[in-house]
């Protein structure tokens, strides 16, 4: 099964101030502020939700296939990428824009000052899924994440058009997209993902109501932080799955991304919906133990203990089989 992710890719500069924001703001100089911080440590990550996603199905062995945009600074993150796993040929690389990166500065009270420049993400909006399907032999699902909101428009009108099925992801672009839009976004995909509070968000929004959003996609995935994750279809049961034992909780970034990838790897296994839960919640433990998005190392005699664990052993022995 050939899954193409797109979405964003981006690298991530972390900063530590050891003092705090507030004392260095003067409250009548409010409208004139011009601050320095000398900060102690620089951490560099890789990161953007589509390229997380990838790593995650990379290291399952499933070949993702990364599509999105990205900048002439590309070729070490690229390099990471291919070693583990991830089939990279359909990154489009602008001639004049610089790989999106968020530069975060991080006080001792956790108060962060941070700026996003989407540089060449913007350009995701050229990117014709039938050219990478072309190339790869075409697509069995393609799931749309958080990008360029022209670039997410465009792929999902293309999956309509050419019967492709995909995964509609929002995350973090549906704080500025419109009713509109996310009812275009959202009709007729197979997947539509979201956390609880995305969940609300989106009915909110587009004014339809849990019943009518289930009527218009094929399946309803929705993540519930540490209980797990609920799966929803017309006419069926609900599958609730839940979360291993964690041994640490060191940074909830990117588990969202870890459960998607373990999930989509699943549904790429052909093993059914409930194992391919599991498998994204088993990946996501992983990564809420680990201080970075693609940081998390997947040991098989490891993950598969753990696995078994949690879920038993008619579970685990379906998965073993897949698991490279």
């Amino acid at each position: 099964m050939r899954i193409a992710v797109t979405g964003s890719i981006a690298t991530d500069h972390l900063m530590t101030f050891p003092g705090r924001f507030a004392d260095q703001l003067v409250a009548d100089q409010l409208h004139t502020v011009s601050l320095s911080f000398l900060v102690d440590n620089l951490d560099v990550r890789r990161g953007g939700v589509a390229a997380n996603i990838c790593f995650g199905m990379g290291l399952l062995g499933t070949k993702p296939i990364l599509v999105g945009a990205a900048g002439s600074d590309f070729d070490e993150y690229r390099a990471w990428l291919d070693r583990h796993g991830v089939e990279t040929g359909s990154v489009r690389i602008s001639e004049v824009l610089h790989t999106a990166r968020f530069v975060c500065t991080t006080d001792a009270d956790h108060n962060q000052i941070g700026s996003f420049y989407t540089g060449a993400m913007s350009e995701a909006r050229l990117i014709e899924l039938k050219s990478v399907a072309d190339r790869v032999g075409g697509l069995d699902l393609v799931s749309i994440g958080a990008d360029d909101p022209e670039a997410m428009l465009r792929h999902t009108e293309e999956c309509r058009s050419r019967n492709i099925p995909f995964a509609a992801d929002f995350s973090q672009q549906i704080a500025r997209m419109n009713g509109d839009e996310i009812r275009i976004l959202l009709d007729g995909a197979t997947y539509l993902f979201a956390n609880e509070y995305e969940k609300g968000l989106i009915e909110s929004k587009t004014g339809w109501s849990d019943e009518e959003i289930l009527s218009k996609v094929g399946h309803r995935v929705t993540t519930l932080g540490s209980r797990g994750v609920r799966i929803e279809r017309v006419g069926e049961p609900v599958i609730e799955v839940g979360c291993p034992e964690e041994d640490t909780k060191a940074d909830p970034t990117g588990v969202g991304d870890a459960f998607r990838a373990g999930f989509l790897s699943g549904l790429a296994w052909g093993v059914g919906l409930e194992r391919a839960a599991q498998v994204g919640c088993m990946l996501a433990t992983l990564v809420i133990e680990t201080v970075g998005t693609q940081e998390y190392t997947l040991r098989r005699t490891n993950f598969m203990d753990r696995f078994t664990k949690a879920y038993g052993h008619e579970a685990a022995a379906e998965v073993q089989q897949h698991l490279v």
